[in-house]
């Protein structure tokens, strides 16, 4: 989002001036100190010849236009999520990278890791780069797996098992050495030899298909004829539905680092933190908000309720996409509580998605 100009700021909101230079000066006392701000605060940390009793004012008008809040019965405030939203968009003083001390720290650890990673699984490269954004800012690092239709799975071979009765059991092997298997109920008994033969006619016509691809396959032969063989291919996409929903479902991300989170204070509730950690075990929950952030493309930031998961109303989520040749394949960020510097986390992560980006136009083209 472009940066707005001060005089639009204070076009929208009406706080003017000084009441832009309070509001910050708040924002960066919470994130730094954890505790409600009061006007006394404000006057004595704010550089500016106020008293308390005017301070306390403009904190009036930010609480009216729903920046700030009490979060109990003492006088202090804290930001809200419009108010960080507010901050993080147009008043964070940011720079684009990491200064060259943080460079050279990032890149010896990065850089080194990536390198051997080459070597080793993809997975393996990932959880390590999850480690390695954990490590650095001190909270959670997410990185979900490259979002390729190929690591869905080539079907190699389709094998039909007569069962007791009219059952039968259907076996998919993919091309990455997986196996789905399904039981199924039909309207009468197969006989091997029948069975043999709607698996070879299915291995010749779908042999080398990926699963994603696999069910219009399907539909289109369903329309063409009506053999006996139809109630089988029914079966067959079935399966590969539900071959491909396990693969997309499965361990795609890897967050490392979660039990930092247990050292933010506003976050030690013993029960929050195991609805928090229910959230980043629940793969439907995770990778549907790191679908959202692999859309916005880019540095994107999901500040407290914007995530949609009230249990994280008191977190932030840094992310950016990764590339590999040009294309958009991933995204990796770090998860901790709204009042983080999120002027030191961002650059961390837009730096670690770029080095990992150049690592994997590097990498040979059958590893990721």
């Amino acid at each position: 989002m472009p940066r707005k100009r001060k005089d639009e700021e204070e076009d929208t909101f009406g706080l003017g001036e000084r009441g832009w230079h309070l509001f910050r000066s708040l924002v960066e006392h919470y994130i730094n100190d954890g505790q409600p701000v009061s006007s006394r605060c404000l006057a004595r940390g704010s550089g500016m010849m106020l008293s308390p009793a005017t301070i306390r004012n403009v904190m009036a008008d930010m609480e009216d236009l729903g920046l700030i809040r009490s979060p109990h019965t003492s006088a202090g405030r804290i930001p809200t999520v419009k108010g960080y939203r507010l901050f993080v968009d147009n008043m964070l003083q940011m720079e684009e990278t990491l200064d060259a001390a943080g460079m050279q720290r990032l890149g010896e650890e990065l850089g080194g890791k990536l390198e051997t990673g080459l070597e080793e699984l993809p997975e393996a490269m990932l959880q390590r780069v999850s480690g390695i954004l954990s490590h650095f800012t001190q909270f959670a690092g997410v990185v979900s797996l490259p979002h390729d239709e190929r690591r869905v799975g080539v079907v190699e071979h389709i094998e039909f098992v007569p069962l007791s009765g009219k059952r039968l059991l259907v076996v998919l092997i993919a091309s990455d050495g997986k196996v789905e298997n399904r039981v199924f109920s039909t309207e009468r008994r197969h006989s091997t030899a029948e069975l043999q033969r709607a698996s070879n006619y299915l291995n010749s016509l779908l042999g080398g298909e990926e699963l994603g691809s696999i069910r219009d396959c399907l539909l289109e032969e369903l329309r063409r004829t009506r053999e006996r063989v139809n109630t089988l291919l029914q079966q067959v996409m079935e399966l590969t539905e539900q071959a491909r929903r396990n693969r997309q479902g499965g361990d795609r991300y890897f967050i490392t680092g979660q039990t930092n989170l247990m050292d933010v204070q506003e976050l030690g509730d013993l029960e929050k933190l195991k609805r928090i950690f229910e959230v980043f075990s629940d793969k439907r929950e995770m990778l549907y908000l790191l679908d959202r952030a692999i859309h916005a493309k880019g540095v994107h930031i999901f500040i407290g309720a914007e995530s949609g998961y009230p249990v994280l109303d008191d977190c932030s989520m840094v992310t950016s996409t990764y590339q590999r040749n040009g294309k958009v394949v991933g995204v990796l960020g770090v998860i901790g509580p709204t009042r983080m510097h999120y002027e030191r986390v961002i650059p961390v992560v837009k730096v670690t998605a770029r080095m990992l980006s150049a690592t994997l136009n590097l990498a040979p083209l059958g590893s990721i």
